[in-house]
């Protein structure tokens, strides 16, 4: 029989956690993509089921409370009810004084009220405690590496949370890592210990006061922004949801909305490089990664057979980028390109004509 020396040095392994159904851990994730030719990062709030592994991801602009709280409704919309428990970590929407040896962690009043209206129990990680969290951490990494072999294409947070969707719920279709059964039957029976979802929607807003300068201008998101009529008040209200903001003045009249600054947050392409790049290597403009980022017509103009035409076309196009943003060339392209080329994409215009309509008939 084995004995346990007193004096051996800490045991530094994990502990291998059970996971009952409809216990879910949450966390962000941060997701590089394209939009509109730019690099955006995305934060995708992710909730996976350690019992089945099924998983679930929402592209948001931001980490703070207003994103979060709207990825979580999201979220329970997905998986079409509300896990029992929810393990996080330490996030600063959710958390605002972390566990200690004495003191559980104390939750910030705004997720406690969400908390209340779905019902769910809440699990605070210990600090730098990754294992009690290990699926949701590796989800990140997993989807990353197995969906997206480069930065994918987002239109808007709508349609790429559709992307996502689509990517998660065809990975069920594959056997659970342990368990040896589809991940699918185990998620279709761990459905069935979910919460229901409430009968009322949770609005999720805050309320916001600040400061106008004699400029017309308040902060929002580290930004100064321009509100008519602002310096008419001591202060405003900036009444903020996850994606879009009100200025209201203190008697309630809305001066102005839009979009919040950080939804316009992007990182430029080095295009003026790539395309210095593929006028070394025209051939490899197809197989390269960035092909799939370019603007409509600039892509057209540059698919061309004939290499040496191609390599003239990429010089056209770094000439102008000098100047110009790739944006405004693709949207001005007639004027910039056409000018120097009666014939940019070089198509035999009788054979076009002939596909248009004839006679009375209206295009």
């Amino acid at each position: 029989m084995g004995r346990i020396a007193h004096n051996e040095e800490h045991d530094k392994g994990h502990e291998r956690l059970e996971h009952p159904p409809s216990e879910a851990q949450v966390d962000f994730g941060v997701m590089e993509v394209v939009k509109d030719g730019e690099f955006v990062d995305t934060h995708a709030l992710l909730m996976s089921y350690p019992y089945s592994n099924a998983g679930f991801a929402i592209p948001l602009p931001s980490e703070n409370q207003e994103c979060f709280l709207e990825g979580l409704k999201l979220l329970f919309k997905q998986c079409g009810g509300v896990p029992r428990k929810i393990r996080i970590d330490n996030l600063t929407p959710a958390v605002k004084k972390v566990r200690s040896k004495t003191e559980e962690a104390q939750l910030t009043d705004a997720f406690i009220q969400f908390q209340n209206h779905y019902g769910f129990e809440v699990q605070v990680c210990n600090p730098r405690k990754g294992n009690e969290k290990g699926s949701v951490e590796n989800k990140v990494g997993y989807i990353r590496y197995n969906f997206f072999t480069t930065s994918p294409v987002m239109n808007s947070y709508e349609d790429f949370t559709e992307t996502l969707r689509v990517q998660l719920e065809k990975d069920r279709q594959r056997l659970h890592y342990e368990k040896e059964v589809l991940i699918e039957d185990l998620w279709n029976d761990e459905k069935n210990y979910l919460l229901e979802l409430p009968e009322e929607d949770y609005p999720v807003f805050k309320e916001i006061e600040a400061n106008v300068n004699k400029y017309n201008e308040a902060k929002l998101d580290n930004t100064l922004i321009h509100i008519p009529k602002a310096s008419n008040y001591p202060f405003i209200y900036f009444v903020v949801s996850w994606d879009k903001y009100k200025a209201v003045s203190p008697d309630g009249e809305i001066l102005y909305e839009d979009f919040r600054p950080y939804m316009n947050k992007k990182r430029a392409i080095p295009w003026l490089s790539i395309f210095k790049d593929w006028i070394r290597k025209p051939r490899a403009v197809p197989y390269s990664r960035y092909q799939k980022y370019l603007p409509g017509r600039i892509n057209d103009y540059l698919m061309v057979e004939d290499l040496v035409v191609r390599k003239e076309r990429l010089v056209e196009i770094v000439n102008l980028l000098v100047t110009h943003d790739i944006k405004r060339i693709n949207e001005e392209f007639y004027d910039l390109i056409s000018g120097n080329n009666e014939n940019p994409f070089g198509l035999d215009w009788d054979e076009y004509d002939s596909l248009a309509p004839t006679g009375g008939e209206q295009p």
